[in-house]
């Protein structure tokens, strides 16, 4: 039986319903999913209308009340339709958004869907909102109980880790160290064991220009990263590095490296994004639950407006789908 994929539709006056919609009308997502949007009926309503789907809309209260062909949905409710604005920050919006999420985690943490896979969320509208977190993966966090979640990037086969996330670059650059290191691909490798995709040689990218050329153009590598790399091999773990970043990405989407250790969040974006910014789908690791996300905003500007693609939503799905079925809870 097709794996239970809970979709929360994201801010209501972004590109979030209207990519959800479009994705549960998807023929390729109906034959391997069963999903469940989670959301306020009255805004899937006037997403339908909106861009023309005709699905006969089935409001439910638990997922075991799935109907095959029909828009399945749990309705939150959350907002007054009178006062949605499309495109606009909003408060109300923001604690929809936030429902949604608490929703959907709920369904998987009791085992009722397999996996989440998120529409985006807008920062703005979250803190008007009155909640206090600035992210869908701190909100997955701190609801799972999980303290540090890792994102992992995959496209196209290739499969990204991150040492550092959202700090300024000079910080970054501090962060990296042996230990850091080392316990990041502990837990990267843990998280791909549990999607039961461990085989391969995971690669820690180089900080510096061609990994620094032993010391020439940083100490990084020589005082950081090797050393890790040798604590790891030694520990039994199949992982090399430093390996150039104007390389290493190039080497794994070939196939000789099955994933990579990124050192700071622009090193990995870029090269994942620039190779195929829709199909960049981030999942979220380290926590009891499976998620996936696309990488992309609310795209305010054109909310509402029927023209926003819903392939890196598609393209969530199908990973959530892919890894479920493999995937071992925390």
């Amino acid at each position: 039986m097709n794996p239970v994929i809970a979709v929360p539709i994201g801010d209501p006056a972004g590109i979030g319903p209207e990519i959800v919609v479009k994705s549960l009308a998807n023929e390729q997502v109906k034959q391997i999913a069963r999903c469940v949007a989670v959301g306020s009926r009255g805004v899937v309503e006037n997403t339908c209308a909106v861009t023309g789907i005709n699905l006969k809309l089935n409001v439910i209260e638990d997922p075991a009340d799935y109907a095959e062909g029909a828009l399945n949905l749990i309705d939150t409710g959350d907002v007054d339709m009178g006062r949605l604005e499309m495109g606009k920050i909003s408060g109300m919006c923001g604690k929809a958004a936030y429902d949604y999420i608490c929703k959907s985690i709920e369904l998987a943490m009791s085992g009722k869907a397999d996996a989440v896979s998120t529409a985006p969320i807008n920062k703005e509208s979250l803190k008007a909102g009155g909640i206090d977190f600035i992210g869908h993966t701190e909100i997955f966090g701190a609801l799972t109980g999980a303290p540090d979640p890792l994102t992992m990037f995959e496209v196209r086969g290739m499969r990204v880790f991150f040492l550092t996330r959202h700090v300024p670059l000079r910080e970054a650059c501090g962060m990296v160290t042996k230990e850091r290191i080392v316990d990041y691909v502990r837990r990267c490798i843990g998280v791909l064991e549990k999607l039961g995709a461990a085989k391969g040689v995971m690669a820690v990218a180089g900080l510096n220009p061609h990994s620094g050329e032993n010391g020439l153009f940083g100490d990084e590598e020589m005082d950081a990263v090797i050393p890790a790399v040798e604590q790891l091999k030694a520990e039994g773990y199949n992982v090399e590095g430093p390996v150039g970043a104007d390389s290493v990405f190039h080497f794994a989407l070939n196939g000789r490296y099955s994933s990579v250790l990124s050192l700071y969040h622009d090193q990995g974006h870029i090269a994942t994004k620039t190779l195929d910014f829709e199909r960049t789908i981030a999942v979220t690791g380290g926590m009891p639950i499976l998620r996936t996300s696309v990488d992309h905003g609310t795209a305010m500007d054109i909310a509402g407006k029927n023209i926003a693609s819903a392939v890196s939503m598609i393209e969530a799905i199908l990973v959530a789908a892919k890894y479920s079925p493999n995937f071992v809870p925390e």
